[in-house]
């Protein structure tokens, strides 16, 4: 094998070293971690290159050349996503333009893996050492250079901007990179494929490009400290942070802190802390959190209590740092809380206020609602028999009237009237009567169901309606009324016997319980009223003591 053979070998070792360079000589943070895999991307092309020429099977001759060039599309996308990272264009970080970014390098390397018809490569002699290259390879090599093209408009856009003149230096090490690959990818595509009939192959164009581009990265990360800077900012924002900060090793020695510790104790790095002589144990609370704190060191422990200096309200947190399950120091966090405790306080205060103030309002509040219970009742019942009063008993049939429209029952009304009303009236008195028709009130609504609604139509008149009920149901219900009634003897004051009255009942079925508009509503109701009210005078015209049913 001749020296040509071995040159792109040499660039991927030239890679490998500079990238054990920079993981050696600087700490690895994410940031490093993204460009570990970028650099490494880089490496596999001219390794690639190499191993095609050392294995004679054609099988896998074409598995480097399609892995090199699946490298190279990934690496042009990788390229553009580092890019946007270095020069801050977050803008460019939508979800729709990574996509389209990304998805061109996709589909060329599906076209290079599948290599349909031979159209990426075709064999030379049996092998691939000498190819031809057909459409998906141009299609491939054009994707790369709009990709280049890409970068080169992220990063025009960066160095227009208003930035920082150490990130611009990063942008124009990073613009070096692009064109050195794209002039040394171009000059191979030139000399080793367009010119390839006319001149010998001259290896290790692309490789080098890639080699030189990896240096300015290199070069970047030293002078302007791309990834030292990760460590800077994490120190200055511990330094800008409110919470007094205390880093301690397995021994209780001061490893760290920061500008924000100072009121709370004056330490250098080195010294011995010890948490018993800066929180004497006066109380219980503090007994009880130094005792957390020297038995079981692998646990947080956090208290709240006075600072010693006895002007300061402090809230310290000690938790452990444990590498792979092993205690190896100390994190302890002081903050000043005295404003806070005191805006606590305060809203304590208020809180209690503002509670008795609540226990008042609720008490009144409550004989409100009582009140308007009892406004309400009296609004829909009547007095003197606790029922519902025919205006309650109108409302609720306009609002079934209503709703029947969609859903027709048949329902029914039973009109009820005490027979020789007046003559116990004039027996008994007044008094007498109005016990009467409490008594009877009673007997109905033990008898009713729950859904049925009794209402005093007018002095000894009293009105039932039964949603839901046929015309047999509600003549059965009627029979049963009429006899409880009859049956019922009531005990009055001053009067020797027992008094018993009956009732005459008109019974008016309806069997489609709807107006014809909702507006008709109320002259309906009027309707039906007048129909159970002749059915009523009916059964008193035939003798009382009876039930007269109509259907309507």
């Amino acid at each position: 094998m001749d020296l040509g053979s071995w040159i792109d070998l040499m660039m991927c070792f030239v890679l490998f070293l500079l990238f054990i360079y920079i993981f050696a000589s600087v700490t690895i943070t994410r940031l490093h971690k993204v460009y570990l895999g970028f650099h490494f991307s880089m490496m596999v092309w001219p390794y690639c290159q190499f191993a095609i020429k050392t294995v004679d099977e054609p099988v896998f001759q074409l598995f480097y050349v399609k892995a090199a060039f699946v490298d190279a599309s990934l690496l042009i996308a990788g390229w553009i996503f580092f890019t946007i990272l270095i020069s801050g264009q977050s803008q460019f970080l939508k979800r729709k333009i990574l996509i389209l970014l990304f998805l061109p390098a996709v589909f060329s390397s599906l076209g290079v893996i599948l290599n349909p018809n031979e159209w990426f490569v075709r064999p030379v002699n049996g092998g691939y050492v000498e190819r031809i290259y057909g459409p998906i390879f141009w299609i491939n090599i054009s994707i790369l250079v709009i990709h280049a093209l890409v970068s080169l408009y992220i990063i025009y856009v960066a160095l227009v901007s208003d930035q920082a003149s150490r990130i611009k230096n990063q942008i124009m090490s990073m613009l070096r990179g692009i064109l050195a690959v794209t002039i040394f990818l171009l000059l191979d595509i030139l000399l080793n494929v367009v010119l390839d009939d006319y001149l010998p192959v001259i290896p290790g164009f692309t490789s080098l490009g890639i080699v030189i581009s990896a240096i300015f990265f290199v070069i970047t990360i030293h002078q302007d400290k791309v990834f030292d800077i990760v460590t800077i900012a994490h120190q200055d924002i511990i330094d800008t942070m409110e919470y007094g900060i205390l880093v301690l090793d397995d021994h209780e020695r001061v490893v760290e802190m920061n500008q924000a510790l100072d009121p709370y104790s004056r330490l250098e790095p080195g010294d011995r802390f010890q948490m018993e002589a800066f929180l004497p144990g006066t109380t219980d609370a503090i007994r009880r959190f130094l005792d957390q704190y020297r038995e079981r060191p692998d646990e947080m422990a956090e208290i709240e209590c006075l600072h010693p200096g006895g002007h300061l309200y402090i809230s310290i947190h000690a938790a452990p740092i444990m590498v792979s399950s092993v205690r190896v120091g100390r994190t302890i966090t002081f903050q000043d809380i005295t404003e806070l405790r005191r805006l606590i306080d305060e809203t304590n205060h208020q809180n209690t206020i503002l509670q008795e103030r609540n226990e008042s309002l609720i008490k009144v509040q409550e004989e409100l609602f009582q009140t308007n219970r009892k406004l309400t009742k009296m609004a829909i019942t009547d007095s003197l028999t606790d029922c519902y009063n025919r205006h309650y008993l109108t409302q609720q049939l306009e609002k079934e009237v209503t709703e029947s429209r969609e859903h027709p029952l048949p329902s029914a009304m039973i009109l009820i009237d005490i027979d020789f009303f007046k003559a116990v009236n004039d027996r008994y008195g007044h008094l007498a009567g109005d016990l009467v028709i409490c008594g009877t009130v009673e007997v109905l609504q033990r008898l009713l169901r729950e859904k049925d609604i009794l209402a005093r139509y007018g002095g000894e008149e009293f009105i039932i309606y039964l949603p839901g009920t046929e015309e047999t149901e509600a003549v059965a219900i009627a029979k049963q009324l009429k006899s409880a009634v009859a049956a019922n003897k009531m005990s009055i004051d001053n009067v020797e016997h027992p008094v018993s009255v009956t009732i005459s009942m008109g019974v008016l079925s309806i069997t489609d319980f709807k107006a014809g508009q909702p507006k008709d509503a109320s002259a309906y109701l009027n309707d039906l009223f007048k129909a159970v009210d002749k059915a009523l005078y009916a059964a008193k015209h035939q003798g009382r003591n009876r039930i007269v049913s109509v259907r309507r």
